[in-house]
């Protein structure tokens, strides 16, 4: 392994951050900006999962499913006075789609990384030691590299439970759904979690028959339990969509047709076997790092997982480790894109010597389906379980779609959104919201919890009419009228 040649301040660079996806890039693109020396290292393809295989693929699938939806709905058309004679879709230009609008992305983030001046250095990163990298080139060379800050960004990869064969065709992942290589006739979907309910609105908008097979009591079991039952009637009773819940798949063996063998969850007795076309495998995603070498820098993982503090520096023993961050998936604090570039953005403004931590009560989520789902803040439990540890009582108000102009007009009135506030000051603490466009619409939220206000304040504010950020104006005025004083 040979050595780079040492710089002024005896360090190759100022920051090296291992890992291209969302976390990696915004992490490199802000020292940069801010005038650190900067080097990326990224094996695979630049913009990690979520350009490649996770965000900007599956969303340009959505969007071409969705409308495949809308053109095949002859009854809602007819509500408009519109009438169709029929049309057709072209799997592979679907697919197409999505595969351009991911080397045009890749390509746009590797343009501004070099603009910005970070050095791309293409191979895999492992931690050599305090503030060392060992690089292996894709050619197969080998150095060593110095750095007074390092950052870990090598994200995550889907999770394939024990007993489960892949072979990318008949058995796969999520990586491999968003290829769109063939249209199973009869899909089985394991897990009903956003990834399974995401590519199951896809399927279904294609024609495809679809079986959901849940280890928990409930369908969507991660989602707000009365937005769920809402939206449960339309993305799965709406679409005929099979569920098999309180069963785990305990074996998955690929070919034609895909063996599934289906136990009990509580007795672990095989209650079902079904022979279906093909199975997507969406149970969750596991973080990637086994191959950083962390024992080099006295680091040990909880289940792969990354230690990191609220200023993302890497713990060993709870205590921090000089010059070492850790940002995105391989955190496991919130395995979400936007969620990793903030954490870049704040590890670095840490290394720049600026004290600040991340919210991540304010950082929102949404599921794509048509309606969509979204959230940020408290759950439900996690609001009524802080009530009774702070002593206040919790409000809880709902603004139904039904009642809202703009929805009405798009005769898609079905949603509804949930305000979880503190009725002796007015703050905010989370919300859910099912309906159209709620993916954007949770932002207006978003941003009340991060600055902590009170829905005393935020009645008082005025929406465009008619619009569906309307939903929100409601929710904080029935709020507001419930807070103390």
């Amino acid at each position: 392994m040979t050595a780079a040649k040492g710089s002024q301040n005896n360090f190759d660079y100022d920051l090296i951050v291992i890992g291209a996806g969302y976390g990696g890039f915004d992490a490199a693109k802000h020292a940069a900006d801010h005038g650190l020396r900067t080097a990326i290292i990224e094996k695979g393809d630049m913009g990690g999962t979520c350009v490649n295989r996770g965000c900007v693929p599956s969303k340009a699938l959505l969007a071409a499913s969705g409308k495949v939806r809308e053109l095949s709905d002859a009854g809602h058309l007819a509500q408009f006075g519109i009438k169709t004679s029929g049309h057709s879709f072209d799997r592979q230009a679907i697919a197409n789609h999505a595969n351009q609008l991911v080397a045009n992305i890749r390509e746009n983030l590797t343009k501004t990384l070099e603009r910005a001046g970070v050095s791309i250095l293409r191979g895999e990163g492992r931690m050599q030691g305090s503030q060392q990298v060992a690089l292996r080139q894709l050619d197969g060379i080998e150095r060593l590299l110095t750095a007074k800050d390092v950052v870990l960004a090598s994200g995550s990869d889907p999770f394939v439970p024990p007993g489960i064969t892949t072979d990318g065709s008949t058995v796969f992942t999520s990586d491999d759904a968003i290829k769109l290589e063939s249209l199973p006739p009869w899909l089985a979907i394991i897990g009903s979690g956003y990834i399974g309910l995401e590519f199951a609105d896809v399927y279904t908008a294609l024609g495809c028959e679809v079986t959901m097979i849940e280890a928990l009591d409930r369908v969507m079991p991660t989602f707000d339990p009365d937005i769920a039952k809402l939206a449960a009637r339309k993305l799965i009773d709406g679409r005929d969509i099979e569920t098999k819940v309180g069963v785990f798949a305990s074996k998955v063996v690929p070919g034609n047709p895909v063996r599934i063998e289906l136990i009990d969850a509580n007795s672990k007795e095989l209650v079902e076997v079904l022979e279906v076309d093909a199975v997507l495998v969406a149970t969750g995603r596991v973080p990637t790092s086994k191959d950083l070498n962390l024992a080099a820098v006295g680091v040990e993982t909880n289940r792969g997982f990354i230690p990191v503090d609220d200023q993302m520096r890497v713990l060993a023993n709870a205590e921090p480790v000089p010059h070492l961050w850790a940002v995105g998936d391989v955190t496991g604090k919130m395995m979400l894109a936007h969620t990793a570039a903030a954490q870049g953005a704040v590890a670095v403004d840490n290394i720049l010597g600026h004290q600040r931590q991340i919210d991540y009560r304010s950082i929102p989520a949404a599921t794509f389906t048509h309606p969509e789902i979204s959230s940020v803040g408290l759950s439900e439990v996690e609001a009524k379980a802080l009530a009774v540890e702070a002593g206040f009582e919790l409000g809880t108000v709902r603004s139904y779609f039904k009642a809202n102009s703009k929805a009405l007009a798009e005769l898609e009135s079905d949603g509804i959104m949930k305000l979880l506030f503190n009725k002796g000051t007015g703050e905010v603490l989370g919300a859910h919201i099912y309906g159209l466009h709620a993916a954007d619409l949770i932002q207006e939220v978003a941003n009340a919890v991060a600055r902590r206000l009170s829905v005393k304040q935020l009645a008082n504010e005025v929406h465009t009419h008619p619009t569906l950020s309307e939903v929100v104006e409601v929710a904080y005025k029935q709020a507001a009228m419930a807070v103390a004083g």
